[in-house]
């Protein structure tokens, strides 16, 4: 049986025309990454606190949601959903944001991406999955009146649901040999 072959069925997470399209071989386990190294943990809160879904866009520059919002309020420490290094911690445009890459989960390596969260970390600090990165800070503009957590995941350019990570992700099966 070929890689990401299942039963003659291929798992793919939300997407069209391959802009935010996952599957198996885009190396993402449910709670175990590639296979190798520790579990997975929620960054904030639990499945419970999913107030939006991804929703991936029909062509890269169109409208969607290229993430997930986690229910948090401000303060509330944000963890590492996997194991890797902090690549990124500062303002983009004027919200704070901390990504961390996931060395070993593929070619090019996946990305978490967590806002509007002020780092607690330097950059090319190693963590593991569960450990703190950061405080979620008050934002105001992404979850309307509530405050939340952005959490995304990327593999070079392409947006993937972060929920697939933990094997909470929308799935769509898909006609063997289709696209």
């Amino acid at each position: 049986m070929g890689r990401g072959i299942v039963l003659g069925v291929v798992l793919a997470l939300l997407g069209s025309a391959g802009v935010v399209r996952a599957s198996a071989d885009d190396g993402i386990t449910p709670g175990g990454g590639s296979g190798h190294g520790p579990a997975r943990a929620w960054p904030v809160g639990g499945p419970g606190g999913v107030l939006g879904r991804f929703e991936p866009p029909a062509k890269p520059w169109a409208a969607g949601h290229r993430g997930v919002d986690l229910a948090a309020g401000p303060g509330v420490e944000v963890r590492a959903a996997a194991a890797g290094v902090v690549a990124f911690s500062g303002l983009v445009a004027g919200r704070p944001v901390v990504t961390v890459l996931h060395p070993g989960s593929g070619a090019p390596p996946l990305r978490t991406t967590y806002l509007p969260v002020t780092g607690t970390l330097p950059v090319g600090a190693e963590v593991a999955a569960g450990q703190v990165i950061g405080r979620l800070t008050p934002d105001g503009r992404h979850c309307g009146a509530r405050d939340c957590l952005h959490w995304g995941l990327l593999r070079g350019n392409r947006y993937l649901d972060p929920l697939a990570l933990l094997g909470t992700g929308r799935a769509r099966l898909l006609p063997l040999g289709g696209t």
